[in-house]
């Protein structure tokens, strides 16, 4: 039950070795806490939390069903997973202006509530039930957007770089595909000044974002990009590279060099520095091999340990938080090491980074797993609850089922009353500019700026360009990560002031202001469940498996591990997401003149370069190296 990424993974490998799947999920959306959507759909689903109420079931449709010898297992429908949600418009709007989605189609629209253009900032906070999460009493302006479809939620359509296709919609249903004769706002409005994007612009063009709730990326190298090749399921989905590494020294962003060719090019390490961190990158890449160097610093942090290196405080800065990405204060010699290695292992592989991120925003992997469940006999079932023990479901249906996949934001407080869960905080930023002017507006780029306060941590941020299919031309989509210690808007918007600037009437004038200006902002808060215990979790049957949220790290190795142990658990002697068949070696039944079946290998053949910032389409390539 849900349609997150391991439990759509999991859905796909029973599918391929011939299980019955019914995957159900209460939400009318795929993809759960791993969703993506349209700005107008990310409003609804602000609305939808706003209104997020205990629903009252009616018991007797489903406690007739319950046998003597049974004892059922309640699930709510209340998701308590997104808390202290807070939304800021800064762009300027036409109160007076009906703003519809360009190429919408013409349903029931929610009334819209005008903003008082008049504030610098015109905030909604959303605050969930019996908890003080907002500290003022304010409201959004609702949107008229069309409900999602979820029928054909799975299409996912070839992508341009430039940016410039309008086929995305709220869940990236088919039937929502916008008309290419719609003329678009960036056709027909007068910008009569650089930058000064509205709110209705950003409205009528809300088809063209993406917006995921869990921000994550795609090592080149990861246990996912293993599991997308091998599964075939690659044929599903495209990808970025991400082009750029950042990094926020001194009060400014500057480019880190990652390869070694941009070590070697780079003007920001002297010839010294250059050979210090050619050396101790070696060293990186093959420190298992010699122990000695550093068995005797294994207890000390990371940090610690590159002092001990001889490396110049510039080298320590970058190889800590841009290439190995850890804390400063928690991973010790060992994990730097490892992180550092991983980071290297994955270059060249696609690109001079390691990284990669799916078109269409994170959302379209849970889908591409589901097409394959789907296309191997799984059905499918959206907006349909299940109300106790998995099987009886809102209707009072009585459904048979061997084992039970659960994602646990489903359980009640009863049965989760010794769990204790850590929260990641969120935000989602337009803005207007990138956060490092470069010759092309086509950067995808990473940014770990460190923690500064003791107990805080360190903020992930993740800037998007057009070419992702996730914004609109003239902005960028950027999103902030880093684990709770307050809300989310406490956590990051001293980040978000040393990066950006609101975006106000005033500010206009001034063009040598070099932040970028934020035209709207989300912040909120999302519950980490991972490595958290079944066994945690109150009297549950032994065949019902629990599957948790997303996590707050940047790859997606706890969803594909987590997936491969359930599998396993169900279905012990079977191969994980074997690839599927080749069309030609299919043989049908009484057809004896077709040669027998076999399953081709999922590595291909590979290009030995793919341009940094290309998109790799359909099939991920393997490296030739």
């Amino acid at each position: 039950m849900n349609t997150c990424l391991p439990e759509s993974i999991i859905a796909a490998a029973c599918s391929r070795s011939v299980q019955r799947v019914l995957h159900v999920d209460s939400r009318s959306y795929y993809g759960g806490n791993w969703a993506s959507f349209s700005f107008s759909g990310l409003l609804s689903w602000l609305k939808e939390y706003q209104e997020n109420n205990d629903i009252v079931i009616d018991s007797s449709l489903w406690q007739e069903q319950i046998l003597e010898n049974e004892e059922a297992i309640a699930l709510i429908r209340k998701d308590k997973t997104i808390q202290h949600v807070e939304v800021f418009c800064y762009a300027s709007q036409d109160l007076h202006e009906y703003v519809e989605e360009a190429g919408a189609l013409q349903k029931n629209h929610a009334s819209v509530t005008p903003v008082n253009s008049s504030e610098a900032a015109d905030s909604a906070c959303l605050p969930t039930e019996d908890e003080p999460l907002s500290t003022e009493n304010c409201e959004m302006p609702e949107e008229q957007t069309p409900s999602s479809d979820p029928e054909s939620a799975l299409e996912v359509n070839d992508a341009e770089e430039t940016g410039e296709k309008e086929n995305h919609s709220d869940c990236k249903t088919s039937e929502e595909k916008t008309n290419e004769n719609v003329p678009t706002a960036e056709d027909t409005a007068e910008q009569p000044k650089k930058n000064r994007i509205t709110y209705s612009q950003i409205v009528k063009e809300g088809r063209r974002f993406n917006i995921d709730l869990v921000s994550k990326l795609l090592y080149s190298q990861g246990m996912l990009i293993d599991l997308l090749i091998k599964s075939n399921v690659s044929q599903y989905a495209e990808f970025k590279i991400i082009s750029r590494i950042l990094a926020f020294r001194e009060g400014r962003v500057e480019q880190v060099p990652c390869s070694r060719a941009d070590v070697f090019n780079s003007k920001q390490l002297t010839m010294v520095e250059k050979r210090m961190l050619m050396k101790f990158l070696t060293f990186c890449m093959e420190y298992e091999e010699h122990p000695d160097e550093y068995k005797a610093y294994e207890d000390i942090t990371f940090s610690e340990y590159l002092k001990t290196q001889k490396l110049t405080p510039n080298l320590q800065y970058f190889v800590l938080h841009s290439i190995a990405m850890t804390s400063e204060t928690t991973s010790n010699t060992i994990d730097g090491l490892k992180a550092t290695k991983n980071f290297l292992h994955c270059l060249g592989r696609y690109g001079n980074t390691p990284f990669l991120f799916p078109l269409y925003g994170q959302g379209e992997l849970p889908q591409c797993f589901c097409r394959i469940c789907a296309v191997f006999g799984g059905i499918y079932c959206l907006h349909h609850s299940v109300q106790c023990k998995a099987i009886i479901d809102q209707f009072g249906q009585r459904i048979i089922s061997k084992h039970f996949l659960v994602e646990d934001s489903y359980f009640s407080e009863n049965t989760c009353s010794r769990v204790q869960y850590r929260q990641i905080s969120r935000a989602v930023l337009i803005t207007d500019r990138s956060v490092l002017k470069s010759d092309s507006d086509q950067q995808i780029s990473i940014l770990i700026v460190p923690a500064e306060e003791p107990g805080s941590s360190a903020v992930r941020v993740i800037e998007l360009c057009s070419s992702t299919m996730t914004r609109m031309k003239g902005t960028y989509l950027v999103h902030l990560t880093c684990t709770s210690s307050k809300t989310a808007r406490e956590d990051l918007e001293a980040v978000v002031e040393k990066l950006f600037i609101p975006h106000t009437e005033t500010g206009i004038e001034n063009e040598e202001v070099e932040k970028p200006r934020i035209l709207w902002a989300l912040y909120f808060n999302m519950r980490d469940s991972s490595n958290i215990s079944r066994n945690s979790n109150n009297d549950l049957p032994s065949n019902v498996y629990v599957c948790s949220g997303p996590d707050g790290g940047l790859g997606n190795d706890n969803a594909v591990k987590q997936a491969e142990t359930i599998f396993q658990n169900i279905c012990p002697n079977e191969d994980f997401c074997p690839p599927p068949p080749n069309p030609e070696d299919i043989v049908l039944d009484g057809d004896s003149s077709q040669p027998e079946s076999s399953e081709p290998s999922a590595i291909l053949e590979a290009n030995s370069e793919t341009p940094a910032g290309s998109t790799t389409q359909g099939n991920l390539e393997e490296s030739s190296e």
